[in-house]
């Protein structure tokens, strides 16, 4: 069943495309309009500047296939700017001296072309590979076998294209082509009305091809069909010249270069999209795993790491104080009402307990009815103030008060020590506030009782 075309992504697309292109051909154009006086080193110096760009995209492409294995079609793009970045290479070769403000006319500005058409081939072509890929990444096709395979025909392809780039460059007498003469600087009819178009027909295709395999489902595809538009959009303006010694060839590339720049950007929102999405995850698996599932107060665990890490302050002279509470005849309440009632009231409980400490105390649950306080800073007389507050504030609630939590009201006993010296260690003084609590239930439960 074919799915419903989307609409409104390719409405935005197209928005964006208008918008961005627009922007950037006004800049472009400014720019070389009114700095015509580096214009023998403007391109050369564009061209090593793309091919840093380039080089980055591919190595991204590669750290990120690295990291998943199920994106194999990263590989097809990475190796198309990898492909892109070394013919450019070829394109510096073909200004000897740039960097020095070389003649014009040590330029060899067939080669230039000839590279340029070369790279248009290698990633139109790897592209449409990728956007194949990417139909069917969740087939089972990622064994390793498979994947060499397909990698072998990526690379073969590339390194293809490459030679044949380079033979057909000054390289070879035999195999030549001529796009430009380098006297005149004019294009050969064989570039303007055979080769370009085809390469705009070419741009074209890989387009519609991503568009309607992709369904342009994230901004990663989003950015790969704006990066074709913006290549279409550069033979457009190459076009409109009839020599190299014209304002668009230069244009041209001060556009190839913004855009490629523009894709920069979006992959490196990518990476800080994904690593905002891996850290959220882990902070909830950390809270995850330092918290009762069914209250949300931290477990016994962390309860304990917490008590051993105030062990500082304990040295410092400044006294710790420990809550261990327990409901009272909460098995009663389980056995008449239910476990589904049992566990609205021990979050009932949590809450009012979580309510009544300070932001940097520690309230936890250790036991299924069972909870306990960790006061950093709080003397005996103040803890026992404060385990008093507690008793009182679940004391007074009934069904009504609590919003139906509570079947009935109910008591809690609780038990207090504080430590004001590190002789006593951690788990004796979680058993002294546990034995004060026991204590308030063996004298008649609903009491708060110090331990002495």
């Amino acid at each position: 069943m074919l799915l419903k075309f989307p609409l409104q992504r390719f409405l935005i697309y197209i928005t964006i495309c208008l918008i961005g292109i627009l922007l950037l051909n006004h800049f472009s154009t400014i720019f070389i309009r009114h700095v015509p006086s580096i214009a023998p080193i403007l391109f050369p110096t564009l061209t090593m500047f793309l091919m840093v760009f380039h080089t980055m995209i591919a190595v991204f492409m590669v750290m990120k296939y690295l990291c998943d294995r199920q994106r194999l079609y990263l590989m097809a793009i990475a190796c198309a700017f990898a492909s892109s970045a070394i013919l450019m290479m070829g394109t510096l070769n073909s200004y000897p001296m740039w960097f020095l403000c070389g003649a014009a006319s040590e330029v060899n500005y067939n080669d230039t072309l000839i590279f340029y058409f070369f790279r248009n081939i290698i990633m139109t072509v790897l592209f449409i590979a990728s956007v194949g890929l990417y139909a069917i990444k969740s087939r089972d096709m990622h064994s390793t076998r498979n994947h060499i395979f397909i990698l072998c025909g990526i690379f073969g392809f590339a390194i293809i294209m490459l030679i044949l780039s380079w033979l057909y460059s000054s390289h070879n007498p035999a195999l030549s082509v001529h796009l430009v003469d380098n006297a005149t600087y004019q294009y050969s009819e064989t570039w303007n009305d055979i080769m370009n178009w085809a390469l705009v027909i070419i741009w074209l295709v890989t387009l519609f091809t991503l568009i309607f395999i992709t369904r342009l489902n994230n901004i990663f595809w989003y950015s790969g069909a704006f990066f074709c538009a913006c290549y279409i959009f550069t033979l457009l303006v190459l076009m409109s010249g009839q020599d190299t010694a014209s304002y668009s060839w230069y244009q041209a590339r001060l556009f190839e270069t913004i855009s490629t720049m523009f894709l920069i950007f979006v992959l490196f929102c990518d990476v800080f999209t994904l690593y905002r999405q891996s850290n959220t995850k882990y902070l909830n698996s950390y809270q995850n795993s330092i918290r009762d599932p069914l209250t949300r107060l931290y477990n016994r665990s962390y309860f304990y790491d917490s008590f051993t890490a105030l062990q500082a302050s304990i040295a410092s002279g400044n006294p710790v104080s420990v809550i261990v509470s327990d409901l009272d005849h909460f098995k009663r309440i389980n056995d008449k009402y239910g476990h589904l009632q049992g566990d609205k009231v021990i979050q009932f409980v949590a809450k009012v307990l979580q309510d009544s400490v300070r932001q940097n105390d520690i309230a936890a649950r250790i036991g299924g009815e069972e909870f306990a306080l960790l006061l950093a800073n709080t003397d005996a007389e103040e803890a026992h103030a404060i385990a008093e507050r507690i008793r009182l504030a679940i004391g007074q609630h009934d069904s009504n008060s609590s919003q139906d939590k509570l079947p009935e009201p109910i008591t809690i006993s609780i038990g207090v020590f504080t430590v004001t010296d590190l002789s006593v260690p951690v788990e004796e003084c979680v058993r002294r506030a546990d034995e004060a609590m026991y204590r308030a239930k063996g004298t008649g439960r609903n009491r708060v009782v110090v331990w002495e």
